[in-house]
């Protein structure tokens, strides 16, 4: 079972698309800030990070930076209500994987999450 760690500031999206992504066969853990990433994937297995770029303390940003200096291979879709192309362009920089805007569409969404888990195979 493919496991899946979402990473936003906004608890009651963390627990729907936790709550969705388990109902279809994946593993979720969910964190709601960017501090705890790096600890979180060193002891777990992680196939992928959903990862909002704009949360208080640590940011998206940040995360992919920190995964990135750590040498750390997950594959990583930014899930973001500032949606823009700097963003995307900066996120690609940094690792991520894919970009998605929110609101998102979870069948779009689920398109996404499968095709980077299978391109991690």
């Amino acid at each position: 079972m493919e496991s899946i760690l979402i990473v936003d500031d906004d608890v009651n999206l963390c627990a729907m698309l936790s709550e969705e992504l388990t109902e279809i066969g994946y593993d979720t853990y969910f964190l709601t800030g960017g501090e705890r990433v790096l600890e979180y994937v060193s002891n777990n297995n992680v196939d992928l990070i959903l990862l909002d770029l704009k949360m208080p303390g640590k940011n998206g940003y940040d995360v992919l930076k920190e995964l990135e200096a750590n040498n750390v291979d997950v594959r990583v879709i930014v899930l973001t209500a500032y949606a823009d192309v700097k963003s995307a362009l900066d996120s690609a920089k940094l690792g991520a994987s894919d970009f998605i805007s929110k609101p998102y569409d979870f069948d779009d969404l689920l398109i996404t999450i499968r095709k980077a888990i299978q391109s991690e195979a």
